[in-house]
Order: C-alpha cells, then structure tokens, then sequence
C-alpha cells in the first residue's frame, strides 16, 4: 500500500511519525509519502529556511527538539549572538547553529542550481526517514499576510514576531499563479492508495499546497480516499495560533467548520472522510448529513501508541468510504 500525506509542520510531523509506527507495527512494506508546504519558507541572512520542511525532517530523523516543537535537540546559539550583533538577522527569530547548518546546506545547493526538490531529497539521505518527502511545488510562494491596519508583512513576522496578534484579513502566496506542482508530488498523489490530510494548519500549511495551481484538480481526481484529520480539538487549537488564521477567511474554529471548509468531494471539495476527536462526537451525524463520511476517536498525539492509533483510525477510515 501506498499513503500520502498533504501538510507540514509539527502537527504533521507527529502524524507522520505515527503513521510510519503504525506501518512499523504492522509488519507491512508500505510506502509513505508526505507532499509538504514550503509556503512559509524564506530569506533571512542569505538564508533560505523552510520551517515546514525541517520540523518533518528533525522530527523523522530523531533529532528534533521535542520540548520546543521545532529546530534541534541540543541546540546552542552561538552563530545568532554573532549575527544579532551585527545586525544581520531580526533578533526576534533565532536560528540554533545545527539548524544554521542545514540552512546553509539548503542555500549552497539552491545556488549551485539545484531544484527544492533535489534539496529535499539530498537533505533526507543523511537519515532513515522511513518516509519519502516532497515539496508541493519547486517555485517560491512565500506567504505574506495583510493585517486590518493595513500593513503587509511575511507570514513569519506576522507569525514568530507578532504571535499572530496583529488581526489578519488575508493571506498571499507571491508567485503562485504561475507555480507549477512538483513531478513527485503529483506523482504521490496519483498513484497514493489512501490520501490523508494531515492536523496541520489549514490555512497557511495546507492552503498553500492546494492553491498551487493543478494541486487541488490532482487530489480531487485521484483513484484514492481523501480522509483528513482535525487539528482542532472541542473548539481550540492543538498548537500554535491556527485560529488566528482561520478567523481571518471567515471560518470558524471548530473540527466541523473547517471539514466543510474543505469540502465534501462529491459536491466540489476535497474530503470523503473527516475524524474528529471524542470531545467533538457531536459534529459526526451533520458532517454525514453534508456527505462528508465521520467518526469520532481520541486525536491527541501523546506519545508513539496514540500517534500510531490515529494513523490506523484514519486508515480505517479511509478503507471504509468510496471516493
């Protein structure tokens, strides 16, 4: 069997890691793929940091900082002092030196001409990732928000300066119209036995890889399931400031608000099947009603044998609904 994920970051990350344990423990040769936002990506100090991408690849590898959520266990800040005192990088986002070093790995390559694409993979040979990862589309779509004062700014100012505090009424991928989707990526999607969209942010993780122009045509045609996990759990985020977002295209935050956000793919959108979590049972019988297949199970990512659950719940789930 062959699953594909569509999403990024550390909700993802913990999602894939329990979908790769749960392909672990049950003794198959599964493929899985991860098609990943690189929307929020960036320049910082000549740098280019794919926040997205690096949270999957630390996570896989082992080496990430669990108690952060992001960057390298271990880390020291050597390198960001240095930079800070030169004023060479915005004190407000700080780069640990072994993540500098993947940064400044990423850079070479790009300047030596390599695609995303080629970064992507030379990047995961350092590891057994267990998992094959792509980026939606080799172009640069950076994210940039418009707040209701007026101001235009990166997604990762609006987002690590201002804790999303500032009110957005928008989001804007420069580029994008004339982005093209990666060749594995489409790929992935095309030949996936089941599609899973991952607990991450759908406004500015999964967002971006649908509007990449092609992406949403691809997963809507594709032979396979499209069932997608809630990253909303009894009205809150799991993480991070999703709802910030949300409220600023108008959606609610709640598991059922963004299911419909996505859309049942027999009336346009995406979805077949949607879990939500226990606390939010209630959201199963109208998600049904509007054709979208639900149930209801514990989605906290605790620990190895919760994440693993969630994956099989979300096969499950998928094995059970006609696309």
């Amino acid at each position: 069997m062959r699953y594909t994920v569509i999403g990024g970051g550390v909700g993802c990350a913990r999602f894939v890691k329990g979908l790769r344990e749960h392909v672990r423990r049950t003794g198959g040769d599964d493929r899985i793929d991860v098609v990943v936002n690189t929307a929020d990506d960036w320049w910082v100090s000549g740098l280019r940091i794919s926040p997205d991408h690096d949270s999957l690849l630390y996570a896989l590898a082992g080496v990430n900082d669990a108690e952060r959520g992001w960057g390298r266990a271990g880390e020291t800040e050597r390198v960001a002092a240095e930079l800070a005192a030169w004023g060479a990088a915005p004190e407000w986002f700080t780069l640990g030196d072994l993540d500098l070093g993947t940064h400044i790995a990423r850079t070479a390559w790009l300047r030596e001409g390599a695609s995303v694409s080629e970064v992507f993979q030379r990047l995961a040979q350092r590891w057994d990732l267990g998992v094959r990862l792509h980026p939606a589309t080799d172009s640069e779509i950076d994210t940039h928000v418009r707040t209701a004062d007026g101001r235009r700014m990166h997604f990762q100012e609006w987002w690590v300066r201002h804790r999303a505090g500032l009110p957005a009424v928008g989001f804007e991928q420069a580029g994008i119209a004339a982005a093209v989707p990666t060749a594995g990526a489409l790929e992935a999607i095309a030949e996936a036995d089941a599609i899973l969209l991952a607990p991450s942010n759908p406004v500015v993780s999964i967002g971006p890889v649908l509007a990449v122009p092609g992406m949403r045509d691809a997963v809507r045609a594709a032979r396979a399931p499209v069932v997608g996990v809630s990253g909303i759990i009894a009205g809150a985020v799991v993480r991070g400031m999703a709802d910030a977002c949300l409220a600023a295209i108008g959606v609610e935050t709640s598991a059922g608000a963004v299911a419909r956000h996505y859309g049942p793919r027999t009336d346009g959108g995406l979805l077949d099947g949607w879990l939500v979590d226990a606390s939010d049972a209630a959201e199963v019988a109208p998600l049904e009603r509007a054709g979208i297949a639900a149930r209801a199970v514990p989605l906290w990512l605790r620990d190895a044998d919760s994440s693993a659950q969630v994956a099989a719940d979300a096969l499950a789930l998928a094995a059970a609904v006609d696309p």
